[in-house]
């Protein structure tokens, strides 16, 4: 790391919840039209952590383990319809979580919630994993 690099790091805060909405809007237009088309209805909340209703019922062992969850009835569970009552398709992205995993591996910030975001949308679609990584690829290429 030359000084400059660390000059640039030693006064940087994490990003906040309000970069997160920023990372994540930046993630979805990236996405392919046609998959923007169908997600469109799907709200996306970022919040720091779980709650523990949710990592009880996930079976986390810490508040750190999921980083992303679709809550809803995705498409391939006949979820296009809403119906009176129902609670609107939910992509949480939480933003603790991804921060821990992104202090460990070699990947951007950007391409990790992307990757986390597309998975999450995946599940409302049904979609295979091969399927959510040539949407990645896709994101990417177009990102460029």
């Amino acid at each position: 790391m030359s000084a400059s690099d660390s000059e640039r790091w030693r006064d940087a805060q994490a990003p906040g919840l309000d970069v997160f909405e920023d990372l994540a809007a930046a993630a979805f237009a990236a996405l392919p039209q046609d998959f923007r088309n169908l997600a469109r209805d799907v709200i996306i909340r970022i919040e720091d952590f779980p709650d523990d209703e949710t990592l009880e019922a996930m079976e986390c062992e810490t508040p750190f383990d999921l980083l992303g969850l679709f809550q809803g009835n995705g498409l391939a569970q006949g979820g296009g319809m809403v119906w009176t009552g129902q609670m609107p398709n939910t992509i949480f992205l939480y933003r603790r979580p991804i921060l821990d995993y992104w202090a460990d591996h070699e990947e951007t910030l950007g391409g990790l919630i992307t990757h986390v975001f597309v998975h999450e949308i995946g599940h409302h679609f049904g979609l295979s994993d091969e399927d959510m990584e040539a949407i990645e690829r896709q994101a990417e290429s177009e990102g460029d």
